[in-house]
């Protein structure tokens, strides 16, 4: 016979006035956390209580009830209460929903409360959020009726315009929050599905990488387009920006690249058009120009423009300013923050006096050029003055007054402006099935930009080592005087000239080896007299480590370590037996100026190396420099995909390609130093996204 299945009972449920009501000592919570007592009773005073109170009866010494209750669970609830009767929104006696426990101990009625609550879902909160926006609340209202900032409604709304079918995958545990924060860069949903379907096959679905697909053909606002455009006028004329809320952007995405670059050039177009009126022959417009783009040229000898009375007021009473503050603060470790800061402005105040226009002569004006282009600020760059080979005046010129008149009929041509152009190196990419095993050599363009940077870092450690030009400099005189025919095959070229530079490699103009030449060289001619007649009495005057100094610095920009492969165009000039020769004493100056290319700045990537030579040679890079596990984690990768990943692994690894190494160096791998391979942290499930703030972190309303 079937055993007759017990119905439960549930306990009754009663109103009793709040102020027959206590709190119990059996309640379970003591640590405070989640929403406040004033949110909560800010919350009940918006929607009433929500859920009921558990009670117990209090009995006297008899065992009988004494019309007094215990709340054991819902603590948090009598407290808030508690605190609208003492603000008087809320009278003593106001009837509060109970549900009256009879049975059990307290404490475990208290536990199960606290335990059996589950939390909403993030995807809950998203959509609930839009619910309610869609519902006519605006994001600060939702924040405020929630106790969240307007900032963390923003990324919840966020999340909620993913596509649908991530949000299924993220219910189902598919895919991380970060990830689905990754998605949220982008409006696109179609993207945002194809990117997945992509980095879940790859498993190079780190949230990093996903942001890097779904952002891989716009420009970063911090650009020097961007940031000289200006992201209004940008977004003025239609132009869309991706933003992430979740991390540090540097001011997001710019979508239209076209149409940043048409802003880019009619704005560089327009001012020069106005630098024209001042009357030059050309002015030559580019987004940013090689290395070494003047070095053919003739510069102008300019006189700063004259300061007014006012202007030269300013100066001596900020140069007075600035002494004071050094007298005073001369005996302090440090500076007070706003002296520092004031320090610098004063600083910048003379720099911008010392930066003042230059006046050059009609005449030279009139066959002399400009170069336009945006600075690494994204400012506009103006320089003035260069004259080219084939418009140096003659020597039967016209007298000056012919060419005065000749100027003044040239300040009413058009000038003649260049198409502004981003200067991009490199030979074409491989093709994408190149699946050949074989390291095929490297290619010659390549080699020769790669020996470029060694070139130029080459030339800024010896004028760091007077002793080491010194020793150069008279090594190449003496094979000059009494080794016939063989000073021609060094790598040091001393001459009125330094050796043009003839591969323009990405990024050599920015490098920290070609700016701290200029800066160098800069600074000297700063000092140098204008006349080279007063140049010996000036030599004269400087001290031996002066001198040493200057001639370390002269003697490195004849620096030539650069690989040519021979053909028609070079073969006359130089043999390849000259140029291996002249690579073994670049070798021999490297290695008593202790030249570390990874320390001169060298970064092996994409756009420099990886993405320039075969599959296997990036295989062959990541392999020498992290070990086979690695080159196992990205071997099945298409050649773009495998770049990027490359890229990734080699950082800070110091790795160098063949022509940037000394001769003997070796290449010590992880394998061979015996040191244990760390897989990426995607395939290791430890990595965390790091977030700025606490607002990063999912925020989920807890229950009252």
């Amino acid at each position: 016979m079937a055993t007759a299945v017990q119905k439960i009972k549930l306990s009754p449920s009663r109103d009793i006035p709040f102020n027959k009501l206590v709190l119990s000592q059996s309640n379970v919570r003591r640590v405070k956390a989640g929403v406040s007592i004033e949110q909560l009773a800010e919350s009940i005073a918006l929607r009433t209580l929500l859920q009921s109170l558990s009670v117990r009866a209090v009995l006297d010494e008899d065992g009988k009830e004494t019309g007094m209750f215990e709340v054991p669970a819902g603590g948090r609830r009598y407290r808030a209460l508690e605190l609208l009767v003492k603000q008087k929104r809320m009278t003593k006696t106001q009837l509060v929903p109970c549900v009256i426990r009879d049975d059990g101990l307290a404490e475990d009625d208290s536990l199960a409360e606290n335990d059996e609550r589950v939390g909403l879902h993030p995807l809950d909160q998203f959509r609930t959020f839009k619910l309610l926006r869609d519902g006519g609340m605006s994001e600060d209202d939702i924040a405020a009726r929630h106790f969240v900032s307007s900032a963390i409604v923003k990324q919840r709304l966020r999340l909620a315009s993913v596509s649908p079918k991530l949000h299924e995958v993220y219910a189902e545990d598919g895919m991380t929050l970060e990830q689905l924060m990754a998605f949220s860069v982008t409006a696109d949903q179609a993207r945002q599905e194809q990117v997945w379907e992509n980095v879940s096959r790859s498993q190079l679905d780190e949230p990093y990488q996903i942001r890097r697909l779904l952002t891989e053909n716009t420009v970063r606002a911090s650009d020097r387009r961007a940031q000289f455009v200006g992201l209004d006028v940008y977004e003025q004329a239609g132009g869309a920006v991706m933003r992430d809320l979740f991390e540090h952007d540097d001011g997001g995405w710019l979508q239209g690249v076209p149409l940043l670059d048409r802003l880019v050039t009619e704005k560089l177009t327009a001012q020069a058009e106005i630098i024209g009126a001042e009357g030059w022959k050309w002015i030559a417009v580019a987004v940013n120009f090689p290395y070494g783009h003047t070095d053919a040229l003739r510069e102008l000898d300019g006189v700063p423009a004259d300061l007014a009375d006012d202007e030269r007021a300013s100066i001596d009473a900020l140069k007075a300013e600035y002494d004071k503050f050094e007298a005073d603060y001369a005996e302090a470790d440090e500076l007070p923050d706003e002296i520092d800061q004031r320090l610098g402005e004063i600083e910048a105040a003379l720099s911008a006096f010392d930066a003042r226009p230059m006046t050059y002569d009609p005449a030279d004006i009139a066959r002399a050029g400009v170069f336009v282009s945006i600075d690494d600020e994204g400012a506009l760059s103006v320089d003035r003055g260069y004259v080219r080979p084939e418009d140096e005046a003659p020597v039967s010129a016209e007298p000056e007054s012919d060419v005065g008149s000749e100027n003044a009929d040239r300040h009413e041509a058009k000038v003649a402006v260049q198409r502004a152009v981003i200067t991009v190196g490199g030979a074409p990419a491989e093709p994408e099935d190149d699946e050949d095993d074989a390291i095929k050599p490297l290619p010659d363009r390549l080699i020769t930009e790669l020996t470029a940077y060694r070139t130029l870092a080459l030339r800024d450690a010896l004028a760091s080592h007077p002793s080491v030009a010194f020793v150069a400099v008279l090594h190449n005189f003496v094979l000059a005087t009494f080794y016939r025919f063989a000073s021609s095959s060094g790598c040091l070229e001393i001459a009125v000239r330094a050796p043009t530079l003839p591969a323009q490699a990405p990024g050599l103009n920015d490098s920290a080896s070609a700016k701290a030449i200029d800066a160098r060289h800069d600074g000297w001619k700063a000092r140098l007299p204008k006349e080279d007649g007063r140049l010996w009495d000036a030599l004269l005057a400087f001290d031996a480590t002066e001198q040493a100094s200057l001639l370390a610095h002269c003697a490195s920009l004849s620096v030539n370590a650069l690989y040519e492969p021979a053909n028609r165009y070079n073969e006359g000039r130089v043999s390849a037996h000259g140029v291996r020769r002249r690579l073994d004493q670049a070798d021999v100056l490297a290695r008593a100026v202790g030249l570390d290319m990874a320390a001169a700045g060298w970064k092996t990537g994409v756009d420099n190396y990886l993405g320039r030579v075969t599959k296997p040679r990036i295989l062959e890079a990541v392999r020498e420099a992290k070990g086979e596990p690695s080159v196992q984690l990205i071997d099945h990768l298409k050649k773009g995909d495998m770049a990027r990943e490359a890229e990734r692994l080699l950082e800070g690894t110091g790795w160098l390609p063949e022509p940037l190494r000394l001769a003997e160096a070796e290449v010590v791998t992880v394998a061979a130093a015996g040191e244990a391979e760390s897989l990426p942290a995607y395939l290791t499930g430890d990595d965390e996204v790091q977030t700025d703030s606490d607002e990063d972190q999912p925020h989920v309303v807890a229950a009252e």
